[in-house]
């Protein structure tokens, strides 16, 4: 295995839950938990953007907030990485690609908040994305209805499963939609407050 990537063997379902974690914060530790819980996904890998195409403010350095991340979120089932600075890549359809062609065998499972889900149709060829990796959506306060509605969501209508169990080990395109309790924590907020600066 390449120097800083993590070891995964065949067989292995792998949550992914990406961002610019500018600042990480208690929100995602709950939304992974929830995720390794409801899914039977035998890790998470959060990875750390080196910057969000579509945010014109950039984040904090990408040392400060792998830093970060790793203190909100010390559990051996997660791992806190840099893979798309190591890869070279910005999409998530190519961090995919080039995930899955390092990985043969390793089933991954593309993890996001429900908030997310609103905006996914503005994703570079996010349809791809759907068709790539089964993805998990996260409850996330005053998104459950939009997320629903979506763009994306009213695109795959038809592959939607009921559970978040039955993610683990199906094939592409299949996402579901899983209530847990609510976490309103968010990293705009924490900025707002001036608790975390650069």
């Amino acid at each position: 295995m390449r120097a800083g990537f993590p070891i995964a063997t065949k067989g292995m379902v792998i949550g992914l839950l990406g961002g610019s974690f500018d600042p990480a914060h208690e929100g995602h530790v709950h939304i992974t938990r929830e995720a390794l819980k409801r899914m039977g996904l035998d890790q998470v890998w959060w990875l750390v953007t080196p910057g969000n195409p579509l945010k014109a403010r950039q984040p904090a350095p990408l040392a400060e907030r792998l830093a970060r991340a790793r203190a909100v979120m010390p559990d051996p089932q997660v791992k806190i990485t840099d893979l798309e600075a190591r890869l070279g890549t910005r999409a998530t359809v190519d961090t995919l690609r080039r995930l899955q062609a390092i990985y043969p065998g390793v089933h991954f499972v593309w993890l996001m908040g429900a908030d997310n889900l609103v905006q996914f149709h503005r994703w570079n060829r996010w349809r791809d994305i759907l068709r790539s990796v089964p993805v998990g959506v996260l409850a996330r306060p005053g998104s459950g209805v939009a997320a629903r509605t979506s763009v994306a969501a009213r695109a795959f209508r038809v592959n939607q499963i009921d559970r978040g169990e039955n993610l683990r080990g199906r094939k592409a395109p299949a996402w579901c939609f899983v209530n847990i309790p609510m976490n309103g924590a968010s990293s705009s907020a924490i900025r707002a407050r001036g608790e975390w600066k650069r």
